[in-house]
């Protein structure tokens, strides 16, 4: 009897050892998101991260831990970075360049994987995309030299006449004040063209940004990707509906009343970072791990606004788009 005891107590013994050893295997994820409107709640693009890591076997809960914090308001970025640096992750995962940058300043240890980052050989992030070096790498979303030109030749498809198109912008943001400095001007050089400056660096200043629009006179408009045009995409489709302003922008989140959405898919992008996490977590280092840039684009036409603000779209764009919303 007590032979079968003292089995029945290694056996006890030997499987609580084994839970113990996965509970040890679990890896630590933190995750610096946008969110959805600041809030804490991931937005839609950022939810594909879990299907990217599912693909490759990682289960929040069973193999993964994963902890969130938010870069919205921008207030709240500096306790968030030093929240996640705190908790010791295996892998930081980021998305949107000022964020990238607040964690790259707080670590130079920890693995870090961005998301929507547009030039992070220009920010100083990576040294070049094919060999990033040091403890950054990721996914880009910029192809250098038709980032503003591709956009405004599919407005001028749209609006023929346009002669000035305002550019909205963030010079809070660094990847814009790169697009300041040298495409923005060489592009207007290069057609021939005005494009106005318009910025905004709160919710409230996007009000102003669309009024100085308008009253400079824009055909159309440009909205460059960034965290607060993405939190506040509702407000921004109203205001270039309120000011009959053409826009294109840069991620689906616009789809629904934007006119043209043109730009990565950074769903997709954040389902490929998956792999990222997976190689780096199987012992691989981030500074060998080459930057991606987009492989999928979003090209969406919505013909709702189109005809609301009086516009013909040619059937050749449409038939280019990979979605017309009628």
């Amino acid at each position: 009897m007590k032979r079968r005891q003292f089995i029945a107590a290694a056996a006890a013994l030997l499987v609580s050892a084994r839970r113990l050893r996965a509970q040890g295997r679990r890896h630590r994820l933190g995750f610096l998101a946008v969110g959805d409107g600041g809030g804490q709640a991931l937005n839609q693009a950022e939810l594909a991260l879990f299907d990217g890591l599912r693909n490759h076997g990682w289960i929040e809960g069973r193999n993964l831990i994963i902890d969130y914090r938010f870069s919205l308001p921008p207030d709240r970025l500096p306790a968030s970075v030093a929240g996640l640096i705190a908790l010791s992750p295996d892998v930081l995962i980021v998305a949107a360049p000022q964020a990238t940058k607040a964690l790259r300043s707080a670590t130079a240890t920890i693995p870090i994987v961005f998301v929507a980052v547009a030039d992070p050989v220009g920010l100083g992030l990576v040294q070049s995309l094919a060999r990033p070096g040091g403890n950054v790498t990721g996914l880009a979303t910029y192809v250098p030299g038709n980032f503003v030109a591709k956009r405004i030749e599919i407005l001028r498809e749209v609006v023929p006449d346009a002669s000035q198109i305002a550019i909205l912008v963030n010079p809070d943001n660094p990847m814009h004040r790169l697009l300041l400095a040298d495409e923005v001007p060489s592009t207007a050089r290069n057609l021939g063209m005005a494009l106005p400056i318009v910025q905004a660096t709160t919710a409230e200043e996007l009000d102003s940004a669309f009024a100085s629009a308008a009253a400079q006179r824009a055909d159309a408009i440009i909205v460059f990707g960034d965290t607060l045009t993405v939190v506040e995409a509702p407000r921004v489709i109203a205001l270039a509906a309120k000011y009959r302003l053409p826009a294109v922008h840069f991620s689906r989140q616009f789809a629904s009343g934007g006119l043209i959405v043109y730009g990565p898919d950074i769903a997709d992008m954040f389902r490929r970072a998956g792999g990222y996490v997976d190689k780096i977590l199987k012992g691989a280092k981030p500074s060998d791990l080459p930057v991606e840039q987009p492989s999928k684009f979003d090209f969406v036409i919505n013909m709702k606004t189109a005809k609301a603000l009086g516009l013909t779209v040619p059937t050749s764009l449409l038939l280019r788009a990979d979605e017309v919303i009628e």
